[in-house]
């Protein structure tokens, strides 16, 4: 069997084909990505696989029996190039795909959330046999600016009081793992996000707990956060993105409790003590 993994060289690819290799099931792998000299390190066989060049994606898909369709990164392009992936899927006759959508895609205000649940509909319209994986928040997204919080002694945002279950990409990366190699799982729709809940004000708590400094959150409207993100050096568009974003966290968004990723790794997900000192190392 061949287990195509798209996106294989980012940061939540890399750690999937990781787990997979942990997981020893005999499958042979296959990196499929935009810059095949990037995946020289992953030690499995490369494909180049760009999601906005379709008239290549069957051919690279040639063989491939299951599929981990990685979602794109490019907003407003993605529902597109995610058709594109579907339609050469079908044609390749992959026999079972696992996405990576967005948790509560079909009710979330994030901005994110309806290039998800149309690539969600158009996998239920190809016929292909599959697994949803509604991915929460990664814990990274926080824990990844830590370092500049302690030189500003805050943490800015606009997420207010609102209650967040991320996770990290390793908690993730098991869970598509463990879903394109069992069968177990086909046909289901899962909310994935960490057993933990918090809010930014925890996030700042457990940051001054670890260093011994007073890290405070300091909640912005959304189009001062917006300001703010262009004046540290985004481009308006990402900085307006990503304020957007971080402004649903306050609507609960990002929250969920049903420990379904948990249960689908056989382990808690990581703490966020645990994710906070990684991320200041």
């Amino acid at each position: 069997m061949k287990i195509g993994i798209t996106g294989a060289t980012g940061q939540l690819g890399q750690l999937v084909v990781q787990k997979l290799k942990e997981k020893n099931t005999g499958a042979k792998l296959v990196a499929l990505v935009r810059d095949p000299k990037k995946a020289a390190s992953l030690g499995i066989e490369v494909r180049t696989f760009d999601y906005g060049q379709p008239e290549t994606l069957p051919q690279a898909l040639e063989g491939i029996d299951h599929l981990v369709f990685i979602s794109g990164s490019e907003i407003g392009k993605r529902e597109t190039q995610h058709s594109n992936v579907i339609k050469a899927a079908k044609q390749a006759k992959v026999k079972k795909i696992a996405y990576t959508s967005l948790l509560h895609a079909d009710t979330s205000s994030l901005m994110l959330a309806p290039e998800h649940l149309a690539t969600e509909n158009m996998l239920k319209e190809s016929g292909i046999p599959h697994t949803i994986l509604r991915n929460g928040w990664y814990t990274e997204n926080y824990t990844a600016n830590l370092k500049a919080a302690l030189e500003h002694g805050a943490i800015i945002g606009s997420a207010g009081n609102g209650k967040i279950s991320s996770a990290t990409r390793e908690d993730y990366a098991e869970a598509i793992a463990e879903t394109i190699t069992s069968d177990a799982h086909t046909g289901q729709t899962y909310e994935l996000a960490g057993d933990q809940t918090y809010t930014m004000q925890d996030l700042a708590a457990e940051v001054s707990k670890q260093t011994g400094k007073n890290i405070v959150f300091l909640n912005l409207p959304e189009a001062e956060y917006a300001q703010k993100l262009q004046e540290i050096g985004l481009p308006e568009g990402m900085a307006t993105a990503f304020a957007s974003l971080d402004y649903s966290a306050s609507k609960d968004d990002l929250h969920n409790e049903s420990g379904t990723l948990s249960q689908l790794i056989k382990r808690p997900t990581t703490p966020l003590s645990q994710a906070v000192k990684a991320g200041l190392k």
